[in-house]
């Protein structure tokens, strides 16, 4: 990892905060409940900062959210600016240990983005705020995990600093017409997908759209973990609970099973600069006929794909990356928490909730009759088949600071042929033990 000096510290510091925008929540006046809130409206402003694109199931039901917020604060306004999820993973601990911070903002959940904020006391306990508005009683004890976080920083137990009020998981998309152009059909085992990953291959098609550059390549590599995985290693490599062997079965399948998927032309060499929008779009476009990654995709598939018939289902394999959704936190020096977390309140409401369900996201608080589109509730469906066999098995940059980058250049080593799968693990394993020790485990 790349350390810092003071004075390059300092520049990093001005520029993520130009490149993330000077956002004040209220012109420096003091806390303030909205008036539904309790107190008064006297802060005009609530700051929101997320990452969903807006025709996104997320994007849909919040900004309904921000105008339910703004008709029940009279005088309040919302001043909402989308941000990217790489520029809020890469520089959050910066902008928030400074007065730009916003008054709420969405925010990966984990040990290595929202329990390391936790620890570094960035963010706001909620705890006192989860028991009086109800949110623990709307969350299960599985989608609380993402919500608490132990002093150490650790997901699973301690004090509630984040809310999420959706849930995700990773999945298979696929293109119907290319499906039924090579006569394949859709696999309900490991081995029929790889037969259909030979069909398009051999047909000259690269069946799976990937982007080595962001998340979706990292996720695929620890799919193919997962599958020689059970609960107890999940739980060992997410939570600490025992020691993980990087050249075991698990990721020692994963790192090979990776580079031959490359090699026999499942997953394209050009792919490893790719970015998840890059991949997205191409499927969307209908040149793969599969992508492999997350339910924040579907209201986006359900908006822009006209030329072809489209559908999911679940990967091959008793687990899959998937928890709670992104989380709400707020900063400590939110300066208009009472406003937040009324804003989180009118997110969990049943209307806003069913809206999600309906735009091609998966609510943790709707009204199931409600919602009403056959896609939606097949996805609907397969999260709670996932969810009720045990299945979701976190996302493998949470364990460490800084895990993301170090598995993004992981895959991308393995897509480039750049280093042998040995090595990968090597390099993976260093940094994840580094920070066992730098926790005590």
């Amino acid at each position: 990892m790349v350390r810092l000096g003071r004075s390059a510290a300092v520049a990093a510091l001005a520029a993520a905060v130009l490149a993330l925008g000077a956002c004040g929540g209220n012109d420096g006046k003091s806390d303030a409940g909205g008036a539904a809130g309790g107190g008064s409206a006297e802060a005009k402003t609530l700051t929101l900062w997320h990452y969903e694109t807006g025709n996104s199931a997320m994007g849909t039901a919040w900004a309904e959210a921000m105008k339910e917020f703004e008709a029940s604060h009279p005088g309040v306004k919302v001043k909402f600016e989308e941000k990217g999820f790489e520029q809020i993973q890469k520089t959050a601990g910066m902008v928030l240990n400074s007065d730009e911070a916003p008054d709420i903002m969405e925010y990966n959940k984990g040990n290595a983005t929202a329990g390391l904020l936790s620890k570094q006391g960035l963010l706001t306990d909620l705890t006192e705020e989860a028991t009086k508005r109800g949110w623990d009683k709307l969350l299960s004890p599985s989608l609380q995990t993402t919500a608490k976080y132990d002093e150490r920083g650790i997901m699973g137990s301690g004090k509630w600093f984040g809310v999420p009020n959706y849930g995700e998981y990773v999945m298979v998309y696929y293109n119907k017409d290319m499906f039924d152009k090579a006569g394949v059909k859709v696999p309900t085992t490991f081995d029929e997908f790889t037969a259909a990953l030979d069909t398009f291959t051999k047909k000259g098609t690269t069946p799976i759209a990937m982007a080595g550059a962001e998340y979706p390549a990292q996720q695929l590599f620890y799919l193919l973990a997962l599958n020689k995985a059970n609960r107890a290693w999940i739980d060992s490599f997410e939570l600490y609970k025992g020691k993980v062997d990087f050249h075991g079965p698990e990721f020692r399948y994963a790192a090979q099973t990776f580079s031959d998927w490359v090699k026999k032309g499942y997953i394209a060499k050009n792919s490893a600069g790719m970015k998840a929008e890059d991949m997205g779009v191409a499927f969307i476009g209908g040149k793969f006929p599969i992508m492999v990654s997350g339910s924040w995709w579907f209201g986006r598939m359900q908006e822009e794909i006209k030329d072809f018939k489209w559908g999911s289902f679940l990967w091959p394999g008793q687990f899959a990356p998937g928890s709670s959704g992104n989380i709400w936190v707020v900063p400590e020096k939110s300066k208009n928490k009472d406003l937040a977390y009324d804003f989180i309140d009118i997110t969990m409401k049943k209307e806003v909730q069913n809206l999600l369900g309906n735009s091609g996201g998966i609510p943790v608080a709707a009204d199931p009759a409600a919602i009403t589109d056959a896609q939606n509730k097949e996805l609907i469906e397969n999260f709670n088949k996932l969810s009720t066999q045990d299945g979701l098995a976190f996302y493998p940059d949470w364990p460490a600071p800084g895990y993301y980058d170090v598995l993004v250049s992981g895959v991308q080593e393995l897509i480039n042929g750049d280093k042998k799968p040995e090595e990968v693990l090597d390099e993976i394993a260093q940094p994840y033990n580094d920070n066992l020790a730098d926790i005590g485990n």
